[in-house]
């Protein structure tokens, strides 16, 4: 069972940075997609950045220019930094994993970590 470990949360001020880190129990080499979501409070879901095999990147326009996705498979993680935060990045953050085998599509999932920015 393929585990993600999620680390790098916390509180921080506005205009503030925080790198997040998702590390994988396997090698990710194996994931064709991984990415983050977060989750403010009383809001939906939503997906902040991804990376797929190849390195093509994908970001919400809130966080364009501000976050970047990056992996190193060497390590098995993947890192989600973050600049120039702004009070509305306030949310939990949840790292994703997806593969397929044998032709079946699985989505794993990170335990969560918290970032607040705030002064």
């Amino acid at each position: 069972q393929v585990q993600l470990v999620e680390s790098g949360g916390g509180l921080v001020q506005p205009g503030g940075s925080l790198r997040l880190s998702c590390a994988a129990s396997g090698s990710i080499s194996s994931f064709y997609t991984m990415g983050w979501y977060r989750q403010a409070q009383g809001k939906q879901r939503e997906l902040v950045a991804s990376i797929v095999r190849g390195g093509s990147t994908n970001y919400a326009d809130s966080v364009k220019g501000r976050f970047t996705i990056s992996t190193d498979n060497t390590k098995n993680t993947v890192y989600l930094q973050m600049n120039s935060l702004k009070p509305e990045d306030t949310a939990v953050y949840y790292c994703y994993a997806g593969r397929v085998v044998m032709g079946i599509h699985s989505t794993y999932w990170g335990q969560g970590t918290q970032v607040t920015v705030s002064s």
